[in-house]
This record gives structure tokens, C-alpha cells and sequence, in this order.
């Protein structure tokens, strides 16, 4: 049985720095893409970041590039999102995410339960 479980949230003010983690079990993490998502109020989830061990590719939307930095320990299964330079609209609701056929822009089958980021002065 594949479990997602993100830590790591809270509220920091604008300028701000948070580090997500996602700790997964029933899977390997040499042949999955794991991802980060998020999902504002009154919004959709949308796409943050990913990453295919395998090849060693990560994606970002386009918001986050420079400022986010997706990583991870294969040997402890987890996977980490650094979020330095947050800004308000960067408030939401961030869930982990895997997709078992290795494809950053595929389908995630499993999810977490999502962490809150509150950026606010």
C-alpha cells in the first residue's frame, strides 16, 4: 500500500523561507516521478514541481522557478520542496504526489493529505 505524508508547513511572511517533506512508503523511488501540487482557495490544484529519479529531470511551473528546488533521499524515500522567497499568492494548500509509469506530466495516482502554506505579514 502506497503512503504519502507531508510535513512541513505553516506560516511564514513574505520574503520567507519553508521546507516541505514528503515521506513515501510502498513504492520505489528509482521508477516513480514524484511531484508537488498545490491548490489554492477558490482555485485549482495546480502543478509546482516534479522530479524522475531515474534520469535525475525536475520540472517547475513557471512561478516558482529560481525560488523553489525540488530534492530528495532515495535511500530514505522522501522528497523535499525548498521554498525560499514566498509571496502571498504562494498560499495553499501543497500536497505530494506519485505517478507509478515515471512521467512528471502524467497522471499522479497517490496522494498525500496536503500541508498549509500561509504567506502573510
Amino acid at each position: 500500500q502506497v503512503q504519502l505524508v507531508e510535513s512541513g508547513g505553516g506560516l511564514v511572511q513574505p520574503g520567507g523561507s519553508l521546507r516541505l517533506s514528503c515521506a513515501a512508503s510502498g513504492l520505489t523511488f528509482s521508477t516513480v516521478a514524484m511531484g508537488w501540487f498545490r491548490q489554492a482557495p477558490g482555485k485549482e490544484r495546480e502543478f509546482v514541481a516534479a522530479i524522475r529519479w531515474s534520469v535525475g529531470i525536475a520540472s517547475y511551473t513557471d512561478s516558482v522557478k529560481g525560488r523553489f528546488t525540488i530534492s530528495g533521499d532515495k535511500a530514505k524515500n522522501t522528497v523535499t520542496l525548498q521554498m525560499n522567497s514566498l509571496k502571498p499568492e504562494d498560499t495553499a494548500v501543497y500536497y505530494c504526489a506519485a505517478n507509478p509509469r515515471n512521467s512528471i506530466y502524467g497522471l499522479y495516482d497517490y496522494w498525500g493529505q496536503g500541508t498549509q502554506v500561509t504567506v502573510s505579514s
